[in-house]
This record gives C-alpha cells, sequence and structure tokens, in this order.
C-alpha cells in the first residue's frame, strides 16, 4: 500500500512542470502546470494576473531547441510543443499590432503596447527619422519619471537611459530639450497615447523581421533574383519585403490570395489588379524558419482579413492532400476584437508602471556606445536597421547573453553623405551603420543567416562604413573559426550562388513521390475490386466480370491458391495457440 502511495505521488509530480513566462515590463511570472495543460490556459492564467481583458493582440513566444522562435499555439499541449525539458521559459509579446493603438478600449492594454514598441524602438525594428526618434524618445521619458526637475535630472540626464541602439550627444540634447519645453504637464497615459499615434504613422510600424533570401518569381518591381538577403514582415496593414534599405514590395492583405511553403521555400500569389498577378519566392534558413514564416502569415491575413472567425478555414501549404503541413487560426479576428472591446464597461484596473531605469544600473539593458561629435562636413546621416534576432536577453527563453550580429542598414545611405547642421533634424536616421547591435539571445538559424550581410555588401561593392567594417571583423575575429562555419553555412553570398541542382532534384523527388502515392492507390483500388468481385455481391458491373474468361483464368490460378494458403496459415495459428 505504501509503495502504491509513493508511486501515484511520483506520477502527480511527474504530471507537474513549472513555467516562466517574461513579461513586457521585464517581471516574470512563474506557475506551476500540468503536463498535459494547452497553451490556453497558461495564456489565460497570464491575462488574469495582469488584469488583462484585450488580450487578443498578444501571444506567447519559445524559443525551441534548435534555437527556432515560435508562438505558442492555444489549442494544442505546452510540453508536446516546447520539445524540452522543464521547466519551460516563455516571453509575453505583441503578435498583432493593433492597427490603431489609440482606439484600444483600456489604458492597460495601450500601456503594454506601448512597452512593445519602446522594445521595437530600442532593438533597432522601428525605423524613424532622427526628429522623430528624438520625439519618441522625449514622450519615453515623460511617461516614465514624469516633468523635468532641475534637482532630480541633471545636465545630461537624458544620456542615462538607453533608447536606440545607439545615438548621438546632439540626439541625447534634443531629446532633453524637448522634454523639458514641450511636454511639461503630460501625464503617463498621455504622453503614451501621443507615443503610440506617432509610432503608428511610420512605415516600420508593427514590423517583426523573418530574413530570407530572394531567388527567381516573377518580381516586376526590382530585379534582383540574386539571392540577396531580404527581410519580410507582416503588418497590420499588410505583407511587406523590406531589401537594401528600402521596402520593395507592399502588399495589402487584400491583394494577397495564398501562401505556401515547401522545405525551406516560401512562396506569396497575390492579385494586384485583374490583369496583374504576381507570385514572391523566397527562401528562408532552415524548413523550421520557412514553417514559422508561413505560420504568422496565414495568422497575419486571417486576423486581419477577415470579417468572422467563422470564415477561418484550415490551411495546407501544398496542393495535394497527402503532402505539406496543415493549419488553422485559431482565434477571434481583428473587427470582432474591437466589438468586443466596445462592450467593456468596468473601473479602469490600475497600472503598476515600471519606471525608467537609468541604463548603467540596469542589467538586462546595457547602454550602448555613443556617437560621438564630428565635424559638419564628416557628419553621415545614420539609419536604424531591421535586426531581426530574437530580441535582447530579457525576450529570450535563455540567460546567456551573446553578441548578436547585423542585418545591414534599412533606408538607402550614401557613404560620402553630409548633412547641414540646420538639415540634420529633417533627414537624418537611426541606424547601424556604425555600430554593433546590443546584446541577443543564444545564435539561432534566424541570427547567423543575417551576419552574412555586412560581409555581402563589401562582396558587391556596395559602401560600408569604417565603423561597421571595423564591427564585422571584430565580431569574425571573436568568433573564431567556429562563427565563419556558421556563416557559411547560414547562407550563400552573391559571389557562389547556388546551382540549378537543388531545384532538380526537388523536382524528381516531387515526381517520385507523386509516383508511390498513385501506384499505392491503384494497388489498393486493385485489392478493393478483388475482394468486390470474389464476394457474393449481386451486382451487375461485379457479375459481368465474373463471366470473363480473364477473371476465371485467375480465379482458378491465383485466387484460389493463395486462398487455401492464408486459410491453412490461420488454421496452424490457430491449433499453436491453442496447444500452448
Amino acid at each position: 500500500m505504501l509503495s502504491r502511495l509513493m508511486s501515484g505521488s511520483i506520477r502527480s509530480l511527474d504530471r507537474e512542470c513549472e513555467c516562466t513566462v517574461r513579461l513586457l515590463d521585464d517581471s516574470e511570472y512563474t506557475c506551476t502546470i500540468q503536463r498535459d495543460a494547452k497553451g490556453q490556459y497558461l495564456f489565460d492564467l497570464i491575462c488574469h494576473h495582469l488584469n488583462l481583458l484585450e488580450k487578443d493582440y498578444f501571444g506567447i513566444r519559445y524559443v525551441d531547441p534548435d534555437k527556432q522562435r515560435h508562438w505558442l499555439e492555444f489549442t494544442k499541449s505546452i510540453a508536446k510543443q516546447m520539445k524540452s525539458q522543464p521547466p519551460f521559459t516563455m516571453c509575453l509579446r505583441v503578435k498583432f499590432y493593433p492597427p490603431d493603438p489609440a482606439a484600444l478600449k483600456e489604458e492597460i492594454t495601450r500601456y503594454l503596447v506601448f512597452l512593445q514598441i519602446k522594445r521595437d524602438l530600442y532593438h533597432g525594428r522601428l525605423l524613424c527619422k532622427t526628429s522623430d526618434a528624438a520625439l519618441l524618445a522625449a514622450y519615453i521619458l515623460q511617461a516614465e519619471i514624469g516633468d523635468y526637475d532641475p534637482g532630480k535630472h541633471p545636465e545630461g540626464y537624458s544620456s542615462k537611459f538607453q533608447f536606440f541602439p545607439k545615438h548621438s550627444e546632439r540626439l541625447e540634447r534634443r531629446i532633453a530639450d524637448i522634454h523639458k519645453t514641450e511636454l511639461i504637464g503630460q501625464s503617463p497615459d498621455a504622453s503614451e497615447l501621443n507615443f503610440l499615434q506617432k509610432a503608428q504613422m511610420l512605415e516600420t510600424y508593427g514590423v517583426d523581421p523573418h530574413p530570407c533570401k530572394v531567388r527567381g518569381g516573377f518580381l516586376k518591381t526590382h530585379s534582383d533574383v540574386s539571392g540577396n538577403p531580404a527581410f519580410l514582415a507582416f503588418t497590420p496593414f499588410g505583407f511587406t519585403v523590406l531589401q537594401g534599405n528600402r521596402r520593395v514590395h507592399f502588399l495589402k492583405w487584400e491583394e494577397v490570395t495564398k501562401l505556401k511553403f515547401e522545405a525551406k521555400t516560401f512562396h506569396i500569389y497575390a492579385n494586384q489588379s485583374e490583369e496583374k498577378k504576381i507570385i514572391l519566392t523566397y527562401f528562408a534558413p532552415t524548413p523550421e524558419a520557412c514553417k514559422h514564416l508561413w505560420k504568422c502569415g496565414v495568422e497575419n491575413q486571417s486576423f486581419f482579413k477577415l470579417e468572422k472567425s467563422s470564415q477561418v478555414r484550415t490551411v495546407s501549404s501544398s496542393n495535394l492532400f497527402f503532402k505539406g503541413s496543415r493549419f488553422r487560426f485559431s482565434g477571434r479576428v481583428a473587427k470582432e476584437v474591437m466589438e468586443q472591446s466596445a462592450k467593456i464597461k468596468r473601473d479602469p484596473p490600475e497600472i503598476h508602471r515600471a519606471g525608467l531605469v537609468p541604463s548603467r544600473s540596469c542589467p538586462s539593458i546595457t547602454h550602448g556606445p555613443r556617437l560621438t561629435s564630428v565635424p559638419r562636413t564628416r557628419r553621415r546621416a545614420v539609419h536604424i536597421s531591421i535586426m531581426e534576432g530574437l530580441e535582447s536577453l530579457r525576450d529570450s527563453a535563455h540567460s546567456t547573453p551573446v553578441r548578436s550580429v547585423s542585418h545591414g542598414d534599412f533606408m538607402p545611405r550614401s557613404r560620402g553623405q553630409t548633412v547641414d547642421r540646420g538639415e540634420t533634424a529633417a533627414s537624418a536616421v537611426i541606424s547601424d551603420e556604425s555600430y554593433c547591435p546590443s546584446d541577443s539571445v543564444l545564435p539561432t538559424p534566424v541570427a547567423e543567416h543575417g551576419m552574412e550581410l555586412a560581409v555581402a555588401r563589401h562582396l558587391n561593392g556596395a559602401p560600408c562604413s569604417i565603423d561597421e567594417q571595423t564591427c564585422s571583423e571584430a565580431r569574425m575575429s571573436a568568433e573564431g573559426p567556429g562563427g565563419r562555419k556558421a556563416l557559411r553555412l547560414g547562407g550563400r553570398s552573391k559571389s557562389s550562388p547556388p546551382g540549378d541542382v537543388e531545384e532538380v532534384n526537388k523536382f524528381i523527388l516531387s515526381v517520385l513521390r507523386l509516383l508511390l502515392v498513385t501506384v499505392g492507390l491503384l494497388f489498393t483500388l486493385l485489392l478493393l475490386l478483388i475482394m468486390l468481385t470474389e464476394s457474393e455481391l449481386d451486382i451487375t458491373f461485379l457479375r459481368d466480370i465474373r463471366k470473363t474468361p480473364e477473371f476465371q483464368q485467375f480465379h482458378v490460378e491465383y485466387f484460389c491458391p493463395l486462398r487455401r494458403w492464408f486459410a491453412c496459415r490461420f488454421r496452424w495459428m490457430g491449433s499453436f495457440l491453442v496447444n500452448k
């Protein structure tokens, strides 16, 4: 009896596991769940902890043992999705960026979206001009430290905080000037709302970039089919392709007709007009990354395009029923979420805002390098790049920070470009042209793929700043032979484009697979026909087949001996079992 009780208690302990979810304010929520608990259960626990009702915009992100990012599926078991041993570590992030953040019903929802966009700004995913960057940073200061106070905020106080991957002293002074003069008296919620309204107007609002390569396809708007890196992103308004520091494609969700993938190949079918139909083809670093890209596209298209969740259909990654992956978006669509939000009637929940901590004293945010003052004739326009890496140490499901790699610039640039003092605020853009990205998580297939961009630009003859070249060389020397090997495995540069052998092999495998399935179906139909014919069913079609000489010969020479052989075997097995 005691052993039974002990074994039962051990089994109950094995059925439980611990989960830690890192929230948007960098705090952690830890709970114990059953091993067979689904993702929806954990998500509901977090939303209850945050007192969040408009929860459809958010999701839980995790990293698998192969360092590939995933969104937790709420209809499936958590333990089966994680593919690792507990305790599990995940993070709460905005999954679907609201098209109009100001239209959100509750302040708690706007605050969480504000934290996400502030994170995007810090990690270089949100592109903006220097003038916009100064205003956005000033809104953050006003929301998190309040009005300027000479007694609390000494000269140069804005330099103690890190808003961007890198910024200049002049930008810091501009941030402080706006905070001191233009935002006095604004409450935290008003500053956060102004921040969201300004960020929502930027071109890269809501961008979560996926690195890919362009090759093939029917592209009429750009001719680069040489395998250069590109970044694919799904926004509230449509599908975006970012390449060479500019947006080369933008398709509204109404124009996208189909998304599919096979191995590392991702296809987008779109109808921009009745006469203009295009197919865009891209190559992801790994098959897992390509499947993740496809799932994100299917979910975003369903959420923002459909009128009702009842219109959601199961989507297949292939046209053939026996091939590919099947996926179905679960949840409400954007219009239903807005309608449900309008019905919320409760007292606004209390918000515990985490004050802005100087980066020098905060272990989770490093105080990045600052651009020193340079003569006016040597001052360049700087840009914020799209960093696709897994986010910072706070965003990861790991605790070991590793230096991430730059994925290049995002807006057009010129190496010898000069900016006058009066034009800097209007034309300069924050960028990673002369800085190394901030700390990221353990390297992933996505991050490894992006390391080659600076090298590819050098090989292609594109201009590259001295600082960027130095940064790239420092990273490669620090990584050693292992890093260079990862670079070669992550993807191919323009100087060594892949041949047509891979495409031919894929075609041959597809033909062989189709042939094998066809032969299997024909064999199955033949066996079924023989069984029906040998049965006693009195059907005209079967009766006519039985009267043919060919069938009578087959019945006498093949079917009857085979039936006797099986009957003998069955009798032998029966007698063996009885005697035993």
